[in-house]
């Protein structure tokens, strides 16, 4: 078995757990739900739980990670060897994602040379990005690439591939994110309804709207933004007890989390200011109703045609900011299987990458073909209509997610108790500045939350 790698510093590590938490839910369903959920109201909403709820999962994760130094799939065993079956569900999520995941990144590559190529006006045709999935061979093709660009940083190590890959691409995505944001700001547009501009979109993304807001109307922004969450963090994939295992232990694990929370919120919010205003502008909104696929394949190309010659250009900086977030996303899902069958088989880093890429591969061709050669629509519990992939999305990130957090805090909080992570994180003299927090959301807060997030997924929470 091969030895144990570590980061060579806590830039790195924050680096490359800030890429993962950057991804496509980031980009796609931040903007989408800050837009649904009274803009501001959504944004204080999701801060006060990113600083309450999600650092409570993150440094359990973490932390479970470094202390244990094993993956997913055995740490759970060396925290309470009764527990080993929670292991099981923390490595199959990622397993689950990482075929769709690269379905989608391939999509992301398409467009991408697109616009590097040019065509961006065909891409804002009706039906084009339709045309384009459900073909045969054209997503699979990608959905290989996307896939191949992944295993090969995988299989390079956490030094030379994850850590590597993270210095050069999140600096680069930042400025890429601040660039497209910027000019989202200074756009405008005048059409038969008057003179829209981007501040004005801005406006209608951060100042909270409590028009007709209920208590249940809240409740549902909540559990929007802490299903949020879970995409923004990464928590609950398995991803962060997989990079806490490379953590050295003479890093400040609290210094870093931190940096974590405020790299991620930080990008979430300017994911939104880069989107919402620009989508304002030209569709008004009514365009704003758009998330997932639709507002990033169908809604913003309109946008960015609709910008005149720049809009290609802006197309270029756009896809190529969307394809590094999903490429640091991907790599992490990627080396929480990884790492996983490591430990479990005592197997070298080259023959596990090789096993789960051919496993996301099978996977992700049906993933491919359920848009067209395998197409069915079937009726989730949560009212949604699905294929293949939202079908594997469901049951990753509305079931076993939930499932999978519940059991970790139910497991920390009461079996071996909240001083098993806090004792981890102080091990070096560091302060724990929300010690009580942590403490009363695991045990208490952040259960409850969970199980009505899992029961409004399930369905029976009709009215939200």
């Amino acid at each position: 078995m091969e030895k144990r790698n570590s980061f060579k510093g806590s830039l790195g590590f924050v680096l490359a757990a800030a890429g993962s938490a950057v991804g496509l839910g980031n980009i796609w369903r931040f903007p989408y739900l800050a837009a649904k959920d009274g803009g501001g109201l959504f944004l204080f909403v999701y801060i006060i739980l990113a600083l309450t709820f999600g650092f409570t999962l993150l440094t359990t994760e973490v932390a479970i990670g470094r202390k244990t130094k094993q993956s997913p799939l055995t740490a759970y065993g060396v925290v309470h060897p009764k527990w080993k079956a929670l292991g099981i569900l923390g490595c199959l999520v990622p397993m689950i994602i990482m075929p769709y995941y690269c379905a989608i990144g391939g999509w992301v590559i398409k467009y991408f040379t697109v616009y590097l190529t040019g065509q961006g006006v065909n891409a804002s045709q009706d039906g084009y990005f339709g045309g384009f999935i459900t073909s045969v061979w054209a997503p699979i093709i990608f959905m290989v690439i996307f896939l191949g660009v992944c295993a090969y940083f995988v299989i390079r190590g956490v030094n030379d591939g994850i850590e590597k890959m993270s210095r050069i691409i999140m600096p680069a995505l930042v400025v890429l994110v601040l660039i497209i944001s910027i000019f989202a700001l200074t756009i405008k547009y005048q059409d038969q309804d008057g003179l829209r501009t981007g501040l004005q979109g801005f406006k209608i993304y951060v100042v909270p709207d409590f028009t007709g807001i209920t208590l249940s109307g809240f409740l549902s922004v909540v559990l929007d933004a802490m299903g949020q969450l879970f995409y923004s963090l990464s928590v609950a994939m398995g991803i962060m007890i997989a990079y806490g295992s490379y953590v050295s232990d003479d890093s400040n694990l609290v210094k870093s989390i931190n940096q974590i929370e405020i790299f991620d919120t930080l990008i979430a919010f300017l994911a939104g200011v880069m989107t919402i205003p620009a989508v304002y502008v030209f569709m008004g909104r009514e365009g704003m109703s758009a998330s997932g696929p639709s507002l990033m394949f169908v809604s913003l190309p309109k946008v960015f045609v609709a910008m005149g010659p720049i809009g290609n250009a802006i197309g270029i900086l756009f896809f190529a900011m969307v394809l590094f977030a999903a490429i640091t996303s991907a790599v992490s899902i990627l080396e929480a299987v990884v790492s996983s069958i490591m430990d479990q088989f005592k197997v070298n880093r080259t023959k596990a990458t090789v096993i789960e890429t051919l496993i996301a591969l099978v996977v992700g061709i049906i993933v491919c073909l359920g848009y067209n050669v395998l197409y069915f629509e079937k009726t989730l519990p949560n009212g949604a209509v699905a294929q293949v992939l939202d079908i594997l999305d469901y049951i990753s990130n509305n079931i076993f997610m939930p499932v999978a957090a519940i059991l970790t805090c139910i497991l920390v909080g009461w079996i071996v108790k909240p001083e098993y992570i806090i004792g981890e994180c102080t091990k070096n003299g560091e302060s724990f500045g929300r010690k009580g927090l942590y403490q009363v959301m695991i045990k208490f807060v952040a259960p409850v939350l969970l199980f009505v997030l899992l029961v409004k997924a399930l369905g029976l929470i009709p009215n939200l």
